[in-house]
């Protein structure tokens, strides 16, 4: 018999398991709050079930774990970054950043990437499957079992594009967010998407309060389409019509995600563009210094220009900061010790 992922169970679900098992469905509750709120990872560590019962869950379930393969931290700002090793021998990764307001876990959502943004590290080892519910949970409960602090915000912006993982990821911020569980209100989540436009209207349908983040990177589909190859499929007027529904059934302000790469998108011109087509929209913009990827020949632009970028936004009305860079000597941006430890 193949165990079952009891992780990536929600309290419902895990009460007509137990029941099923023969059972009182008190002990599902128990089980729960064990795996959830003290972040066991064994059955033998629920203290408060027997020895023989605990035997026979571990019989039919297992609990998701990952192995920290390397912890990275930076010297600078504390931030943090873990390699995991999958039980299949696969490899993510997932960053802690330590901020005077609490600290946030930036996870992955997949094993590699389809999606092939050219500025990206993430995809450059390719794609080979979803993360399951419990695998991504596990990477905020990990954190914070090595760290010793309670993490108070997430972000769904590390390896893969979570939209792609639809319903494993839905599954995973219903389990993060159950009261009876870990307890996170999803306003304190961020989901970043490169914009699968069918996608960002099921989840505006869904209501859960979440901040949709917006890789956009670019204001023009000639330029869109040079470095994200979902252009192809769903142009920015596709992309921004379907934030804007988002924006008017959420009550929820978009962020837009925008990687400044030198002599690509960083121009008077591209500022006019973008102030232009975010105009009138509840939204904000995160100018990102890009990152390094050896396979290109991109490069960061630099402060001048990046500032002035954002003040053109500001003058026109389109509220704009700059990413501040943690863990810039441990290379914080996902991608890169997986494609080293492949």
């Amino acid at each position: 018999m193949e165990k079952k992922d009891v992780k990536s169970l929600n309290l419902k679900e895990l009460e007509c398991e137990i029941i099923e098992l023969g059972y009182p469905k008190f002990r599902a509750k128990q089980i729960y709050e064990w795996l959830h709120k003290k972040n066991v990872n064994e059955f033998n560590q629920m203290t408060n079930i027997s020895y023989k019962i605990q035997e026979e869950l571990d019989g039919y379930f297992y609990i998701t774990s990952l192995k920290i393969i390397k912890r990275l931290v930076s010297k600078f700002d504390n931030t943090v970054k873990y390699l995991y090793e999958l039980s299949d021998g696969n490899f993510i990764e997932s960053v802690l950043m330590k901020y005077k307001h609490g600290n946030s876990v930036c996870v992955s959502t997949q094993v590699g990437c389809k999606m092939g943004c050219t500025f990206c590290a993430s995809t450059k080892a390719g794609f080979v499957r979803n993360l399951t519910p419990s695998e991504i949970l596990e990477q905020i409960y990990a954190a914070g079992r090595d760290d010793g602090e309670k993490v108070s915000n997430v972000v769904l912006m590390g390896i893969g594009e979570p939209l792609d993982n639809y319903d494993n990821v839905v599954k995973f911020m219903e389990l993060l967010s159950d009261e009876n569980g870990f307890n996170l209100s999803l306003r304190h989540l961020s989901l970043s998407t490169c914009g699968m436009v069918d996608k960002i209207y099921e989840l505006a349908n869904l209501k859960l309060g979440l901040t949709l983040s917006i890789s956009l990177h670019a204001p023009t589909d000639y330029i869109r389409s040079k470095t994200m190859p979902i252009n192809q499929k769903w142009k920015i007027e596709e992309v921004i019509k379907a934030c804007k529904y988002y924006a008017e059934h959420t009550k929820r302000r978009i962020s837009f995600e925008y990687a400044l790469i030198d002599g690509v998108n960083d121009g008077p011109k591209q500022a006019e563009e973008l102030s232009r087509l975010l105009k009138g929209m509840l939204c904000h913009v995160n100018l990102i210094p890009v990152n390094q990827v050896k396979e290109t020949d991109y490069r960061s632009s630099d402060r001048k220009s990046i500032f002035a970028f954002q003040k053109y936004l500001s003058d026109k009305g389109i509220n704009a900061t700059v990413r501040r860079t943690l863990g810039a000597d441990i290379n914080a941006a996902c991608g890169q010790l997986r494609r080293e430890q492949s």
